[in-house]
């Protein structure tokens, strides 16, 4: 286990981290920050100690959100955020830049908005092909030397970057999309991360949703939700992959769990070094997902669940082709 989430688990906290986006960000309109603040209070309260936001989402709103929750709990929590991906004011969109000098600025704003000297894992939020991966996790080296970041991460990254990443400096953590309908981190990612001692942080762990049963037509999202644009989630698509899943709903009902609840229990038993950080919108869901904490899978259940929701079983790829070309994870043929 990576030192940074070795020293989470020293206070107890559980193995099931908080992804922040959804209040701001990606999924129709933004919760109203009173409401977001009480969420992430709640939060807290209930025992999340792991804490993951970004420089992109909100376009820095969730960053400052996040800020202002943790605002006199920042010694009792793992706090993350990522650079290299930001919406810039000028181009009107997201842009991707890896460059050394961008990285420090996005860097020292986030601790500003935040409100603390240091982050506790700082990711590389996308691999910048422009930039060679060495120079911008180079970069986040220093930051590391100065003490305004902890440890290095990376996100969305293949095998191969991480091997050349990791001659570099040590990676903490690797983050990829990870659940029972997105299995890539399966081809090379997890090995590699063993191999490296860093740790597998899986997140959209429910499938962005639709593993906890309750998306049942694209018709029922936000019209800025980007999920619309997902090809999971198409009019032709999701009714086949809703029928996928029906297997997943029935062995959650033997069980007396939820089907969100079985699907984070499956990534927790694929290994200590793999940690789930869903995200959610509302109190409830967050409560019902950490107590997924007490749901334990026998060896039997884990392999009847492997052959459910199978690459070859999922209608549709999990991104739209432009965001795809964003990314550098393996992809199954």
């Amino acid at each position: 286990m990576s030192t940074v989430f070795a020293r989470l688990k020293e206070v107890a906290s559980p193995s099931i981290g908080l992804g922040c986006m959804n209040l701001s960000h990606a999924y129709g309109s933004p919760v109203p920050e009173p409401e977001a603040l009480r969420a992430l209070d709640q939060a807290f309260d209930m025992g999340y100690r792991h804490f993951d936001t970004a420089t992109l989402y909100g376009k820095t709103a969730n960053e400052r959100l996040v800020g202002k929750a943790l605002a006199g709990r920042r010694d009792q929590v793992l706090l993350a955020s990522k650079c290299g991906m930001a919406f810039d004011p000028e181009l009107g969109r997201k842009a991707i830049d890896g460059r050394p000098e961008t990285l420090r600025r996005q860097c020292e704003a986030s601790l500003a908005r935040l409100g603390t000297d240091h982050l506790d894992l700082y990711y590389l939020h996308r691999l910048d092909r422009r930039v060679p991966i060495e120079e911008s996790v180079g970069a986040l080296g220093r930051l590391v030397e100065e003490g305004k970041i902890r440890a290095v991460g990376l996100s969305e990254v293949s095998a191969a970057t991480l091997r050349r990443a990791r001659v570099e400096r040590p990676i903490a953590a690797v983050q990829s999309e990870y659940s029972l309908w997105t299995r890539n981190p399966e081809i090379a990612l997890i090995e590699a991360c063993r191999e490296a001692d860093t740790a597998l942080v899986a997140f959209s762990p429910l499938g962005r949703g639709f593993l906890t049963g309750t998306i049942t037509e694209v018709e029922s999202l936000e019209a800025k939700d980007i999920r619309r644009n997902m090809p999971r989630f198409s009019a032709e698509n999701l009714p086949r992959n809703l029928r996928q899943l029906e297997a997943v709903r029935a062995v959650a009902a033997e069980l007396e769990a939820t089907p969100a609840q079985l699907a984070l229990a499956w990534l927790r038993a694929q290994g200590d070094d793999v940690i789930p950080i869903p995200g959610s919108r509302s109190v409830a869901h967050m409560r019902e997902n950490l107590a997924a904490e007490e749901l334990s899978l026998e060896a039997a259940t884990v392999t009847r669940l492997n052959a459910m929701m199978t690459p070859e079983q999922v209608a549709g790829e999990r991104y739209s082709e432009a965001l795809q070309g964003e990314i550098d994870t393996e992809e199954f043929a």
